[in-house]
């Protein structure tokens, strides 16, 4: 642990006297200059599936990088077209054309901007307002940031938001309108269909949603019928699906893309952090055949782009991540651990002060109350959540804090669980028992 008051040139996203210097990963785990190890049970941030360190990822971005690293413009590489190939075999059926950026805000944005071109070319113009939720998240850049829901990370950049109208997230925990699955009848589905018909459907373009939350709302899934009746409204509307897969993308929910849990084809998908392992920076948001085919039976070019988009080195990287994921079945290992994982953390809601334990796969997320009959948030004061991950930090576990802001934008105190897809049976034990010792004694520090 190294003391860095002024000792790097860094631009901290937060200030601290002391940060740890990581020296290496292996498999699931980080290792420090003191040799300490720490069991990666958050992939980073979503992103690490197939683990630290894998050889045949380092073979195949050394075998590229004697090639060629870098092209543009006028130039395809055969790593860029093997990926495409591979990400489009993947992908729910249709879902056939890959655009290359370098992280999930780019595929966000490059998303809204598909479903602007798609109607500007299909005689619809004044469509260009894009509904989001929320709670969501799809971002940092100024487009993703306004479609995003986190409210305290919106609130410094306020003045140069875009107009996103926003609807609830099915939240069924924390339901908005006061009401229970099933006899609530989707009330947050026909919030889309409101708000839709108030601004104008002339005017709407698309609807954005993760199919699971993920930091804003860790875990929160919506009911069966949701997204079927999502679609329908859409469809009815002429109102394009983007579904963002940046953190649920290429397994992480125990199914090639998490909007697959609800069987409902969506028209653009934004992807990113499972797309590489964390091996190097790149997404790629992915559009049905018919959204190209109609782009380009009436022009020549959609003018968009980022310098290193789809660079062949990233590409080749991404690509043996994926085939390493596909020959080694780690998605079924997924959905597997995900299982084990859920159900052994589902023991810890006897506990005080955890209200709820969702999720899919290995993305799970665990919420905590001052008041588990009333679902009663913490004071923000209280600071809950930085507790928990600072206990389970100290006895070598990370667990992701969720984005503050998880009720109405303010409070609210969750977690975030999602290790590498390679966990196995002992190591999923030693993340409950930790995360239960810590819950435990953050209950006895607020009086539990």
């Amino acid at each position: 642990m190294l003391e860095t008051p002024d000792g790097d040139r860094i631009f901290h996203r937060t200030l601290k006297k002391e940060w740890q210097y990581i020296t290496h990963g292996d498999g699931i785990y980080l290792f420090d200059t003191e040799g300490k190890r720490y069991l990666d049970a958050a992939a980073g941030v979503h992103v690490v599936s197939i683990g630290h360190g894998v050889k045949e990822i380092v073979d195949a971005m050394e075998e590229q990088a004697r090639k060629v690293c870098f092209t543009y413009g006028r130039f395809l590489t055969q790593a860029q077209v093997d990926l495409a190939e591979k990400i489009t075999e993947l992908a729910p059926e249709g879902l056939s054309r890959v655009f290359y950026v370098s992280g999930g805000s780019e595929a966000t944005e490059a998303a809204v901007k598909i479903a602007r071109k798609y109607h500007i070319e299909t005689g619809n113009p004044k469509k260009y307002k894009v509904i989001a939720r929320w709670q969501g998240w799809h971002g940092n850049t100024i487009g993703a940031l306004s479609m995003s829901g986190r409210t305290p990370w919106r609130e410094d950049y306020v003045p140069y938001l875009l107009d996103f109208p926003h609807i609830p997230p099915p939240f069924c925990y924390r339901c908005p309108y006061g009401q229970t699955y099933p006899d609530c009848h989707l009330s947050c589905a026909d919030e889309l269909e409101r708000v839709i018909t108030q601004e104008g459907s002339e005017y709407i373009s698309a609807f954005i949603a993760e199919p699971i939350l993920g930091t804003s709302a860790a875990g929160v899934a919506p009911p069966p019928d949701y997204y079927p009746a999502i679609r329908e409204i859409c469809d009815r509307h002429n109102v394009l699906l983007i579904i963002d897969e940046v953190v649920t993308g290429f397994g992480r929910t125990g199914l090639n893309f998490g909007i697959e849990h609800w069987k409902v084809t969506p028209d653009i998908m934004a992807t990113g952090k499972g797309l590489s392992s964390g091996y190097t920076p790149i997404a790629a948001t992915i559009a049905h055949e018919r959204i190209y085919d109609a782009i380009y039976s009436k022009s020549t070019s959609f003018v968009h782009g980022h310098t290193y988009g789809g660079n062949p080195l990233s590409c080749a990287v991404a690509l043996a991540v994926q085939n390493y994921i596909q020959e080694h079945n780690l998605v079924s290992r997924c959905a597997e651990m995900g299982e084990l994982m859920l159900d052994k953390l589902r023991d810890l809601q006897e506990l005080p002060i955890v209200g709820e334990v969702r999720g899919k796969g290995l993305l799970i997320g665990m919420e905590f109350v001052a008041d588990k009959n009333k679902n009663t948030p913490f004071d923000v004061s209280k600071d809950v959540t930085s507790i928990v991950v600072s206990s389970a930090f100290e006895n070598g576990v990370l667990v992701m804090p969720g984005a503050p802001g998880l009720v109405n934008g303010v409070s609210g105190d969750h977690i975030a669980i999602s290790p590498p897809f390679t966990i196995n049976e002992d190591e999923v034990s030693v993340v409950v028992n930790v995360l239960g010792d810590a819950i435990e004694e953050t209950s006895k520090q607020l009086g539990y």
